[in-house]
Order: C-alpha cells, then structure tokens, then sequence
C-alpha cells in the first residue's frame, strides 16, 4: 500500500456515525474517499460535501450520500491532501485546481485533518509553485500584478489549452522559490483585483497524517 493511501485510511478513522464530511480533491484525497465509500456500504451512516465536480462524481460513483450548503451549518470533519506542509502546518494546496472549494470547506468544518506523504513536509514553503485562483477578465493585468510581489507567474495550462477550474476561473502557478511569510503573502495576493483567492492555507489545520514510504503513518497535532 503506498503511502498516500496509509495516510488517508488514517484518516478516515475518525469519521463517525451521523458526521458531516468534507471531501477533499486530489491523488491522496482520492483514496480517504475510496475509504469511505467502503464503510459507507458496511453501514457508516454519513453525508458529505465534496471540493470539486472530481470529488462528487467519485463519491456518487461509491454511494456516499450527499449534501450541499444550503442543507448544513457546518462540517464535522473535513480530510484533504496538501502540496506542501511546513512545521508550523501551513500549506500550499491547489496543484489539482481546486483552492477556493478546498479553502470554503476547510473554513467552514470544525476538524480539517491533511493527509499527505512524507515528500511534502518541507522546512520552508514555497519550492512548490503556488496557485493563484483569477478571473478570466482582465487576466493579463493581474498577471502583471502578481509578477510585482516578486514570483514568476504562469498561467496554468493543460494540454495546451488555459485550464479553467470548476468556477469557471484560471489558475496562475507563481513560482516563489521560498515563502519566508505566509500570511503576510496571503494578504498581499488577496488584495490584488482579480484574484479570487490563493492557494497558501494559514493556521487552518492543527492536523496532519503523513504516511511514510517504509509503511508507517504519523500523526501531528499543533
């Protein structure tokens, strides 16, 4: 079993009976969701809310039971990967396009558990490209903006073609090399016209499982 998948199944331990579950997006994510979907047919009474249209498809596929906003208060616990964790457990997340569903969910869930493999715990953030989530309008002078804070900008393709996320947003990957202050990054970006929000998650989590290459799993608290 690899390790992102030990660090997931970890994960999914503390899902109980009549929770409300966020569902993240992404390769590790995916496997908490498999995980679930397993419990939910032993009988696992649960409704969940997933990050993107990714996450709901493999979710309705499995039978997990569904829920939206409009329906909740809050989230009981909400389990999602990370691109980057440093000490201090801030993250960089968005590498599969999904931030600002992410970030919504996470806001919003009492627990908000990272599941990741031992490849992304770094020092410092920032070797990771950070995604930026704009609006298509005027998306070059917010590019431009971006290159301002000092990171080179690139707006995300795939396949040749401008990825548009599930917001109908582009996303820009900055390239930082190392983010000394992250809150203080987040700010800035989030002040510039355009932008929607961004990929850096501060003082969101006080959770992390990291499952390891040699078969063990750890579990961080702050």
């Amino acid at each position: 079993m690899d390790a992102k998948r030990r660090a997931a199944e970890r994960a999914v331990d503390y899902i109980q009976d009549d929770m409300i579950v966020g569902l993240g997006t992404g390769s590790t994510a995916y496997w908490a969701i498999q995980k679930l979907g397993l419990k939910v047919q032993e009988g696992l009474r649960i409704k969940a809310i997933a990050t993107s249209v990714q996450s709901d498809e493999l979710a309705r596929e499995l039978g997990i039971p569904l829920v939206s906003f409009s329906e909740i208060n809050e989230i009981d616990i909400t389990i999602d990967g990370a691109d980057e964790v440093d000490h201090a457990f801030n993250l960089i997340k968005g590498g599969g396009g999904a931030l600002l569903r992410e970030k919504i969910v996470a806001a919003a869930s009492k627990q908000f558990i990272v599941i990741v493999d031992e490849s992304k715990v770094v020092k410092r953030l920032g070797t990771f490209p950070l995604p930026v989530e704009i609006v298509q309008f005027g998306h070059e002078v917010t590019i431009n903006k971006l290159r301002d804070l000092g990171c080179e900008a690139r707006l995300r393709k795939v396949d040749n073609k401008t990825f548009v996320t599930d917001n109908g947003n582009y996303i820009v990957d900055c390239h930082f090399s190392h983010i000394d202050a992250p809150q203080e990054l987040h700010n800035k970006l989030n002040l510039i016209p355009g932008v929607v929000d961004n990929g850096l998650f501060v003082n969101m989590t006080r959770q992390v499982i990291v499952g390891y290459r040699n078969g063990e799993v750890s579990e961080l608290e702050k």
